[in-house]
C-alpha cells in the first residue's frame, strides 16, 4: 500500500453510560431527594410588573389675559378766580359813552340787491319794506257789509267768491249764524261768522276807481321788499298777501312779474305769483267789467312797458 495514500478514519460509536452500581445507586439517592425537596420549598421568583403607561399629556388652551383699563383721568379741581384788586379797578379808565344813534330818516335809501335789481331803469326800491309783524286783516272803510244771498265777497286767503247761502250752524255749543261761500277759484266752501265779517277780513269786491289805483300800484317804478336773505323776503311777501288788501297783493304780482322778466323764478316765486294771481285778477276783471284772459293782456302791457 502506496505511503502517500490517506486512512479513511473509522466511524466513532457513541459510549453508553455504564449502569449505576447498586452502592453508587444508594449513595446518591439522598442527595437526589434532598435537590428536590430543596427546590419544591424554594418560593418561585415573583414576576416583575409591567411598566404602567403614562396617560398622553392634554394641551390646556392659553387664558387670555384681560385688558388692562385705562386709569380714570384725574380732574384738575377748579380754582376760584383771584378777588379783584380795589386798586386796579380804581385804576381803570371810564369807557365813553356810545354814539347816539343816526335816525333813518336821515339815511340815504340803500340801493337794492344785485339779483334784485330789474333791467327796467326807472324801477327803485320801496322806502317803506313791510313789517316782519304778523299781517293785520285789510278792513276797507265804511261799515262793515251786509251781504245777501247771491252776492260776490272777497275772503282774504281765498279771494273772490259767492254767498251760497245763510244758515244757523252750532259749534262748540254755540249757535250763530254763518254766511256760506263758495270760492270761485277752486270751488271750496268757506263759512265765516255773520257777526264777525270785520275779523275775519270779509269785503265787498272793489269798485271800479279803486280797481284802477290797484292797476296804477302795478304801474308804479319801485320793488316792495327789499330784504337779504331771500328768506326774509319771502317771509315779507307772503305776509303782504295774507293781508288781504289789494294793494299788498298788487306789489306782489308786480314784483315777481318784473323778475320774471329778469330770470327763472324759483319754486317759492312762482308759489307767490300764482297766489297773487289767483287773488287779485278775478276781482279786478269783476270790477272793471272785462274777462280774465283781457284783465291779464293788460297786465302783461303794464309790466312791458
Amino acid at each position: 500500500m502506496p505511503s502517500s495514500a490517506r486512512r479513511t478514519p473509522a466511524p466513532r460509536t457513541a459510549k453508553r453510560a455504564a449502569p449505576a452500581t447498586p452502592a453508587k445507586a444508594a449513595r446518591t439517592a439522598p442527595k437526589v431527594a434532598q435537590k428536590r425537596a430543596a427546590s419544591k420549598a424554594a418560593p418561585a421568583p415573583a414576576k416583575a410588573p409591567a411598566p404602567a403607561k403614562a396617560a398622553p399629556a392634554k394641551v390646556t388652551a392659553p387664558v387670555k389675559a384681560a385688558p388692562a383699563k385705562a386709569p380714570a383721568p384725574v380732574k384738575a379741581p377748579v380754582k376760584a378766580p383771584p378777588p379783584p384788586d380795589p386798586v386796579a379797578r380804581a385804576s381803570r379808565s371810564v369807557a365813553p359813552p356810545p354814539p347816539a344813534p343816526i335816525p333813518a330818516s336821515a339815511l340815504p335809501p340803500s340801493p337794492p340787491p344785485a339779483h334784485r335789481q330789474s333791467s327796467h331803469p326807472s324801477v327803485r326800491p320801496s322806502n317803506h319794506p313791510p313789517s316782519l309783524l304778523p299781517p293785520r286783516p285789510y278792513i276797507p272803510p265804511g261799515p262793515p257789509p251786509v251781504f245777501k244771498i247771491g252776492d260776490k265777497a272777497v275772503h282774504p286767503a281765498h279771494g273772490l267768491g259767492e254767498i251760497v247761502a245763510i244758515e244757523n250752524r252750532e259749534f262748540n255749543g254755540a249757535k250763530a249764524l254763518y254766511y256760506i261761500i263758495r270760492i270761485l277759484d277752486n270751488g271750496m266752501k268757506v263759512m265765516v261768522p255773520t257777526n264777525a265779517v270785520t275779523q275775519a277780513g270779509l269785503r265787498s269786491v272793489m269798485g271800479a276807481e279803486e280797481a284802477e289805483k290797484v292797476l296804477e300800484t302795478m304801474r308804479a317804478r319801485e320793488v316792495a321788499v327789499d330784504l337779504q336773505p331771500w328768506s326774509r323776503r319771502f317771509r315779507a311777501y307772503t305776509e303782504m298777501i295774507k293781508s288781504g288788501s289789494p294793494f299788498e297783493v298788487a306789489k306782489v304780482l308786480r314784483d315777481m312779474h318784473r323778475l320774471r322778466f329778469d330770470k327763472d323764478l324759483s319754486f317759492g316765486e312762482r308759489r307767490l305769483l300764482d297766489q297773487a294771481k289767483s287773488l287779485l285778477v278775478k276781482e279786478l276783471a269783476l270790477s272793471k267789467k272785462m274777462t280774465e284772459a283781457e284783465l291779464l293782456a293788460e297786465v302783461v302791457q303794464i309790466f312791458k312797458a
